[in-house]
């Protein structure tokens, strides 16, 4: 039952993998708009962090429930 539990935390956490990799897609495409665009700055960087934001959450929560899977079913 404990190896269960642990490969279900494990698959839990993987969301950070996800976020990760939008985050940097993200990051990237503000980079290059930035490029382009300098005057639009002030926007691309104010909508870049909401959506990093948004996306390091869903990480943060993917982390939650593995520990919650780890603590509840021990």
């Amino acid at each position: 039952m404990a190896t269960l539990i642990a490969i279900g935390a494990g698959i839990a956490v993987l969301t950070g993998i996800g976020a990760g990799i939008g985050i940097g897609i993200a990051t990237g495409k503000a980079t290059e708009a930035i490029a382009r665009q300098p005057e639009a700055e002030g926007k691309i960087q104010r909508n870049l962090l909401l959506g990093c934001a948004l996306a390091e959450a869903t990480a943060i929560y993917g982390f939650v429930i593995g520990l919650l899977i780890i603590i509840m079913l021990k």
